[in-house]
């Protein structure tokens, strides 16, 4: 079977569950199953085939299984956020079907990626405005600078930013890798690489410590210095940087954890959620831990536990939660894993889980097979921010690490972070259909040079 027809057959299962997770809603809301389930099923079944006829078109060697994974969690972000509010999950959809366009469109502007090694400085520095942007209009949430506002419209910066970033390092590392590796001196057991070739990665160390400082965006800052470390790691080959790297964020987060309330406040709450007299926002890790201990093993259903007090539900009230009408705060975007591990158990959040976790095998799989360093380092760097996220915000919920404001990729609401991936999923996929085109064999090529 042929990529294009594996591609195909995967998306029939994911059309199947988003009918059967809005049929599941239905019913809990009222004791009836109508064929409007089977609408959105086709719906979005429908939309997806036209970005499989559309890959099969223009990328036809391209990973089979990326898009269909990408799909699926759309589908659950999707049906969970309809479960919490039915007019949150008409804008989500709205936002991906721009997503698909956005993909599309990057997919026939950049067919030869290559040309964005060109312009590295200037992704660059849009990156970096891009992450200053919220900061200079000083639009602060939850004592971080996060979004920009341009009249109605709302986005995150850092978003995009991350691919800006990625571009840029897979880009200049693939350009003095040699340098980095080769021409580095040992100096106490440790690797120095040539300050002169590393100057410009110093500075995207010191762009992640000043997020801190002046974004106050704990997430995107070990998203960007994570992607940092592992594209250095992919390119030289150098367990000792990676090390260096994890000492300087360490006493760096250390140094700015202490002066700067915000963060210290989220370790504080990461500590211990459940101190006497404890910051104000210890209540929201509180009641996303007793919630998914409430989902067990196998969950209460879709639409059967508890998430909303009597009352209206205001996804942007700046009150405490339960004065929101919501028992978790914001659960259709930071607490998006809280509210499937309570509905769908352990055992349906180990299945998101396994979803990000495939998708990071394929992305990484991609970065095996590319044929050129650059090439190599974007799969990677991609694959390397993408797995990050998820990371990152799935262990803030559980409490692995302290909890900070990045979105669920494709599955929290947020139409900036569902641009952002589907146009991270679409360089992904050129990257792929570039490795994976046959190649002719040696005889063939020896016949062409006697010829």
């Amino acid at each position: 079977m042929s990529a294009r027809n594996r591609e195909l057959l995967a998306l029939v299962p994911v059309a199947v569950l988003v009918t059967a997770g809005f049929a599941a809603v239905f019913i809990t809301r009222s004791n009836e199953v109508t064929d409007l389930s089977l609408t959105y099923g086709g719906y979005f079944l429908a939309l997806c085939v036209a970005a499989h006829i559309f890959l099969r078109i223009r990328l036809p060697h391209a990973d089979p299984y990326l898009f269909p994974l990408c799909a699926l969690l759309a589908a659950i972000g999707l049906v969970v956020i309809y479960r919490i509010d039915d007019g949150l999950a008409f804008d989500q959809a709205s936002v991906f079907v721009l997503g698909l366009v956005l993909f599309c469109v990057t997919i026939v502007a950049l067919r030869d990626y290559h040309v964005l090694e060109r312009y590295r400085y200037l992704i660059a520095t849009a990156g970096i405005l891009l992450l200053i942007g919220p900061f200079i209009t000083r639009n602060e949430t939850n004592g971080a600078y996060l979004s920009v506002d341009l009249g109605p419209i709302s986005f995150q910066p850092a978003e995009l930013a991350k691919i800006c970033i990625v571009i840029f390092l897979a880009s200049y590392l693939a350009e003095k890798r040699e340098m980095l590796s080769v021409a580095a001196r040992r100096v106490v057991g440790l690797t120095i690489p040539p300050l002169k070739h590393f100057g410009p990665l110093l500075v995207v160390w010191g762009a992640a410590m000043l997020m801190l400082v002046f974004i106050r965006d704990l997430g995107s800052s070990l998203m960007f210095f994570g992607a940092f470390l592992a594209l250095l790691y992919v390119a030289t080959r150098r367990f000792s940087y990676v090390l260096v790297g994890l000492a300087m964020f360490a006493l760096g987060a250390y140094v700015l954890g202490t002066q700067i309330p915000h963060v210290h406040e989220r370790f504080d709450i990461w500590l211990d959620p459940f101190a006497p007299n404890g910051p104000a926002g210890a209540g929201q890790i509180q009641q996303s831990l007793f919630a998914q201990a409430d989902g067990g093993l196998f969950g209460q259903g879709l639409g059967e536990s508890l998430l909303k007090l009597p009352g209206p539900f205001a996804p942007d009230c700046q009150q405490p939660f339960p004065e929101c009408g919501s028992i978790l705060p914001a659960p259709h975007t930071d607490f998006i894993f809280a509210v499937i591990t309570m509905e769908l158990g352990l055992f349906g959040a180990c299945g998101v889980i396994l979803i990000y976790a495939l998708i990071a095998a394929r992305g990484f799989k991609t970065a095996v097979m590319a044929p050129d360093g650059f090439s190599k380092l974007l799969a990677a760097g991609l694959t390397a921010i993408f797995a990050l996220q998820a990371f990152v915000i799935i262990g803030g919920v559980t409490k692995v690490i302290p909890l900070t404001g990045v979105t669920l990729p494709f599955v929290s609401f947020g139409g900036s972070s569902v641009v952002a991936n589907m146009i991270l999923l679409a360089l992904l996929l050129l990257v792929s259909d570039r490795a994976r085109r046959p190649r002719p064999d040696r005889a063939s090529e020896l016949g062409e040079l006697g010829r």
